[in-house]
């Protein structure tokens, strides 16, 4: 729970007796590599912070085909939102690619936590609005950048993401072919 208050605190200040109740709302729970977190079509009850790990957020299409929509890593928040927040069957897959473990609120705990203690609300709100804002310069990267642009910033955001996942599910990621990445990769 330490790293979940470290996590917290970037954000707003607690006291131990707050951070004592907001501990009493979350579970741990481990994964290994290749587990799914959350499947496609089963309704999503949590939300998931990444302790140590890492997971892909994937929708895979009607041919079969999976493209990834994100990575988290530790420190990161990751679900199936819409699904979580309207209640309803998950669209996307959340799938460990390392072995991970992971600590959870559940919907009913997201709204009783925020109930308890106020300043959670601020929080979530935080990690909501940069999750918006990235998702956002996401779209705009897929729409307006080269994939050589994409790829520079990729790797200039996240460094250790070229060493934690391979070049196919980079591509994925990307919106790129496998031969385009190793093309884009050999001329870094």
């Amino acid at each position: 729970m330490k790293e979940l208050r470290r996590h917290i605190e970037e954000i707003i200040q607690l006291t131990e007796s707050e951070f004592e109740l907001i501990a009493t709302y979350f579970t741990e729970r481990k994964f290994k590599r290749g587990d799914y977190v959350v499947r496609q079509g089963i309704k999503v009850d949590h939300t998931f912070f990444v302790v140590e790990g890492m997971m892909k957020l994937i929708f895979d299409d009607e041919s079969g085909k999976e493209h990834i929509l994100s990575f988290a890593m530790e420190n990161w928040w990751e679900t199936d939102y819409l699904a979580f927040h309207k209640r309803t069957q998950a669209t996307m897959s959340l799938k460990c690619l390392e072995d991970t473990t992971v600590i959870c609120l559940s919907f009913e705990d997201y709204h009783n936590l925020c109930a308890a203690v106020s300043k959670m609300e601020h929080f979530f709100l935080n990690k909501a609005t940069s999750g918006h804002l990235a998702s956002q310069q996401r779209i705009l990267s897929l729409l307006a950048s080269t994939a050589q642009e994409r790829y520079f910033k990729l790797i200039h955001n996240y460094p250790s993401l070229t060493k934690r996942v391979s070049k196919s599910q980079l591509a994925s990621y990307l919106g790129l072919s496998r031969e385009t990445l190793s093309r884009l990769y050999k001329g870094k």
